[in-house]
């Protein structure tokens, strides 16, 4: 009995801790962007993004205000690949992307880990 109760759970902890989205290293973010209908997201700084960026990413600031605003711009049938510079913005962002009702990849570690082509 005690050993079906550890089991129960455990199985309890894994589904609570499902954060609605991927999280995924270079690699996998860089495959996930070969799809045609992925919107890539830069959730830095306007001034971060101008520094370099991946190519045809689209830079929507965690912090302004209106965040939320430019987010409904956003087709919800097509999904959404995000990234900021270390990978906690882009976390936050893609809860609330998740929270839309967005399909999410996450960019874990950020564009520091990113090896693929940036744009200036």
């Amino acid at each position: 009995m005690k050993k079906i109760s550890i089991l129960f759970a455990a199985i309890v902890f894994a589904v609570g801790c499902g954060n609605g989205y991927d999280s995924v290293n270079a690699q996998e973010f860089a495959e996930a962007l070969e799809n045609p209908d992925v919107q890539i997201i830069d959730t830095r700084t306007p001034q971060e993004f101008s520094e370099g960026h991946i190519p045809g990413a689209v830079n929507i600031d965690l912090d302004r205000e209106d965040f939320f605003e430019q987010m409904d711009c956003l087709d919800k049938d097509k999904p959404v690949a995000v990234y900021c510079r270390g990978g906690r913005r882009s976390k936050i962002a893609a809860e609330r992307f998740v929270g839309k009702g967005f399909e999410v990849t996450e960019l874990d570690g950020g564009i520091i880990t990113w090896e693929g082509e940036i744009e200036k």
